[in-house]
């Protein structure tokens, strides 16, 4: 009888929440909106002590991991975290210091050359006018110029206006977005210095709540996927640095200007799945355009066949090895993932699709395994007796 009522009240429950759903659809999304932006500054601290852990570790593994000096066993975590920080952020620097004053004199040249590009224009203008059949089609028009003027004067007048609100919003989303990345940042510094003792108030928490059998299946899934997405991160590091690597070589080779500024930017935006080698490539246009727009136009066709080869042979094979995937799959998890969620589905795809094929690729040699102990472990059926 009380598990008759224990059942009865457990089920009237989420019977009574799917009510509730079903009647306030509107007030719980956006009560879940609110809640989702005030943790949203821990999410991303979250995801960026995660990030910042994968070469922390590597760091950790050599920097006085058997020391007896008391000071450095007490310091050695900031130390280590400190070494991070400034290792991402020289790389960073580094980067930007090649690109930015090129980038800079690019933009500069192609203001100079704007007053040159009006004067043609004028010219052009001025040839037409002289045109005797252009000039009578144009004074056949009968255009009211004074009411074309009040419209134009209407239009920029309603222009000032949306673009000083526009102006006030974007002051304060990026007041809020330093704001949420202060935080961001400082959580993921409090993570990555209590990380140990993190993780032992989780398991503590884990069997005081749950069953072992629950918690040995969650801890199992929990490790594939840090392995696969860790593993995946990795294998984004080293195709980004041989994208790089390839796109600045190819420059040098066929005489592009910016070959080592280009190639540098590329390797540092590949890190962005899909969308992040088009950036760098967008800016290296620019770039080479300012100098020779026949070596940009170029330089677009160079970047396609790399960004083929790069799609076809070198992701799936860089990324599909770091997590154990096999290539076709690695382009079935970014079709797939693209399809049904775009640029994100694009970016979680492939660590996903590894982190299901490998729980169930354990899961099937797990019930083989059974198949076949339960086989070996059978009675032998008797032989009929032969007449």
């Amino acid at each position: 009888m009380e598990i008759n009522r224990h059942n009865l009240l457990k089920y009237g429950s989420l019977v009574l929440i799917a009510l509730f759903v079903l009647v306030y659809p509107t007030q719980i999304f956006s009560f879940l909106q609110m809640i989702l932006g005030v943790i949203l500054p821990l999410i991303l601290g979250a995801i960026l002590a995660y990030a910042l852990n994968i070469l922390m570790k590597r760091i950790e593994k050599h920097f006085f991991p058997r020391t007896k000096m008391k000071w450095l066993k007490k310091s050695r975590r900031a130390w280590v975290i400190l070494l991070t920080l400034i290792i991402i952020i020289l790389v960073i620097t580094i980067v930007f210091r090649l690109v930015i004053p090129q980038f800079i004199s690019a933009v500069t040249n192609l203001f100079k050359s704007v007053p040159a590009i009006f004067s043609d224009v004028a010219d052009f203008a001025q040839k037409l006018n002289k045109n005797s059949v252009i000039s009578e089609q144009i004074n056949s028009m009968n255009v009211n110029w004074s009411s074309v003027q009040a419209k134009i004067m209407k239009y920029f007048t309603s222009g000032l206006t949306n673009i000083f609100s526009s102006s006030v919003e974007i002051v304060t989303s990026f007041a809020k977005g330093i704001i949420n990345f202060i935080l961001a940042f400082t959580f993921a510094i409090y993570i990555l210095a209590s990380k140990e003792k993190l993780g032992g108030q989780i398991n503590r928490v884990s069997k005081a709540f749950m069953k072992e059998k629950h918690r040995s299946k969650l801890k199992y899934f929990l490790d594939g996927t840090d392995n696969m997405f860790s593993s995946f991160i990795g294998g984004q590091v080293v195709e980004a640095f041989i994208l790089g690597t390839l796109c600045g070589l190819g420059m040098w080779i066929f005489r592009f200007p910016y070959a080592l500024p280009v190639g540098a930017f590329i390797g540092i935006t590949a890190l962005i799945p899909i969308l992040g080698a088009w950036i760098g490539a967008a800016v290296g246009f620019l770039l080479i355009a300012v100098e020779s727009p026949l070596q940009a136009i170029l330089f677009i066709v160079f970047i396609l066949v790399l960004q083929q080869i790069e799609s076809n042979l070198i992701y799936p094979k860089v990324v599909g090895t770091s997590i154990g995937l096999p290539g076709i799959w690695v382009l079935a998890a970014i079709t797939v993932g693209g399809g049904l969620a775009g640029i994100v589905g694009m970016l979680l795809g492939v660590p996903v699709f590894a982190t299901a094929y490998k729980l169930l690729q354990h899961a099937t040699r797990t019930r083989l395994n059974k198949s076949n102990t339960k086989a070996q472990t059978a009675p032998a059926k008797s032989e009929p007796a032969k007449q």
